[in-house]
């Protein structure tokens, strides 16, 4: 750069408004640009200038070296203070020797695609979760460096390009509203042994009435069992309800539900009142008073059966999927999040959901029983869950429930080609 006339502040603020015509050749070697900005600073004896002087010259270095206002603020302290000792403005910094090092690595990645995979994409806690499970309760060595990944790094593998090649759709989990009436809400207390029950109707294709779901699912632990009926008639559900009551291994005490007349009927209040069971159902604009059933019925329910009509004929194959496969997924491997009241300063009790509450619905009734909360029907009920749960690793349940859902769909397209 020929800059020998621009020897005054006035100059320089001429020179930078337009109106004075000097020559400029800009260099591409940062040592001719290091060189350019020791020239300026000790011509115009920089340490010596105003406010307003050294403003003007930062403005007229940052123009004739292109760097940025940070990096020129760091050179002109870089210069200041080394001049003294003679020490010139150089390029201080070089490139790393090495890369940054990978932590998990392309085998970590399949092990969190075939985790996804096998459980469907639910929730980053829970797939957090079970990682750590499949090391500390399982064994397993693979999943040593994985089963400290963190939720929020979790979402940044599932957006890499490694994870991507392997998982190319991810869909999310379809929400679902369904509005009910209420009356009273049930008080756990803290207590295993208070369900809340819901069912789902499958659709209507042509006339015919689909499958109903029946959802029943504990206030506290969250232990859940899923039944199918024809229809939810008294000659069909009253059969499936107390079957839903021997598969819990609890004692009930509470049974809570909308105010369908599926449920509020005196043959089920005959049944629960024989049995010193408490029944309650829900309050008018309380709407959270079952919604533990009803988001049950979405995550599970419509996450793994779907919205299509299934005819009703198919009621017991899916019956017998829910009690030999899938209810025993649900409690021993399927992790759920369980919320922690905190008080804010207004007063109100706000639920929030904590990365360190996820546990499986086995694993809270272990913490009720340490605290006496839960009735077991035997004594041996528990250590009996625990063994259960070790036959297989989280992984290998999840891998056997989907492929014996995917034979109970496929039984549905046999049966709908021989029709």
């Amino acid at each position: 750069m020929n800059e020998s006339k621009l020897c005054t502040i006035e100059l320089i603020e001429q020179f930078l408004a337009g109106t004075l015509e000097i020559s400029v050749t800009k260099h591409d070697d940062e040592a001719s640009l290091y060189q350019h900005i020791t020239r300026v600073l000790k011509r115009f004896d920089f340490p010596r200038c105003s406010k307003y002087e050294r403003g003007v010259l930062l403005k007229y270095l940052r123009f004739t070296t292109g760097y940025s206002r940070a990096q020129i603020t760091r050179l002109v302290k870089a210069w200041h203070t080394n001049r003294l000792a003679n020490i010139p403005l150089a390029k201080r910094y070089t490139a790393p020797v090495e890369p940054f090092k990978r932590k998990y690595t392309e085998g970590d990645v399949r092990l969190l695609v075939e985790m996804d995979r096998a459980n469907e994409d639910v929730c980053g806690p829970s797939i957090v979760h079970l990682l750590k499970r499949a090391y500390e309760y399982y064994g397993d060595k693979r999943y040593e460096r994985i089963s400290n990944l963190s939720v929020s790094h979790l979402y940044n593998l599932r957006k890499s390009t490694g994870y991507q090649r392997q998982r190319t759709k991810i869909t999310k989990t379809r929400p679902v509203g369904i509005p009910i009436g209420i009356r009273k809400a049930p008080s756990p207390s803290g207590r295993a042994g208070f369900v809340r029950i819901d069912s789902v109707h499958q659709g209507d294709f042509d006339g015919e009435k689909g499958v109903y779901h029946i959802t029943c699912v504990d206030s506290v632990s969250q232990w859940q069992v899923e039944a199918c009926v024809e229809g939810i008639s008294e000659v069909f559900l009253m059969p499936v309800l107390e079957l839903i009551m021997e598969q819990l291994p609890f004692v009930l005490q509470g049974f809570h539900s909308d105010n369908g007349s599926e449920y509020i009927n005196s043959r089920v209040a005959k049944m629960l009142e024989k049995l010193r069971i408490e029944q309650t159902k829900s309050r008018p604009r309380h709407s959270n008073d079952n919604g533990l059933a009803e988001s049950k019925n979405n995550s599970v329910v419509r996450k793994h059966m779907g919205y299509s009509h299934i005819p009703r004929r198919h009621a017991e194959a899916i019956n017998q999927f829910y009690q030999q496969t899938f209810n025993s997924w649900l409690n021993l491997h399927r992790p759920c999040l369980y919320p922690t009241d905190i008080v804010s300063p207004k007063g109100k009790v706000v639920k929030r959901y904590k990365h360190a509450d996820v546990k499986t619905p086995l694993e809270c009734l272990v913490l009720l029983n340490g605290r006496d909360l839960v009735i077991f029907k035997t004594d041996t009920m528990l250590q009996e869950l625990i063994l259960e749960s070790k036959q297989q690793t989280d992984l290998q349940a999840a891998k056997q429930m989907s492929l014996a859902k995917s034979k109970l769909f496929a039984s549905f397209t046999r049966s709908r080609k021989k029709s």
